[in-house]
């Protein structure tokens, strides 16, 4: 394919080709609904094994799952915290320029 072939006639914008399988709509749906069926089956699994955790908590349905996802909400607001307070100004780094 030619990059005229890919060229907006309207604005002159040359869209680039993208050939990974990774970064296809349908390759990225296909993988969410995977990553769902997993979750599922996993959590499912449950019903059919017997958990026995140390705590009472442990043995709860669904436990590792709901822990599993606060745990990485948890990290993800502390990275947050994290950026705010460790942000410098955007000038930080260029030199100071006396007048």
């Amino acid at each position: 394919m030619n990059i005229e072939d890919q060229q907006n006639p309207s604005t002159g914008y040359v869209q680039p080709q993208d050939d990974a399988w990774l970064a296809r709509p349908s390759t990225i749906r296909l993988l969410w609904w995977v990553f769902f069926a997993v979750l599922a089956i996993s959590v499912a699994a449950q019903l059919v094994f017997k958990v026995k955790g140390y705590f009472v908590v442990d043995s709860w349905f669904g436990f590792g799952a709901i822990y599993g996802f606060l745990a990485c909400l948890a990290m993800v607001l502390v990275a947050k915290a994290l950026g705010w307070v460790l942000k410098r100004p955007a000038d930080y780094y260029y030199e100071q320029q006396d007048d």
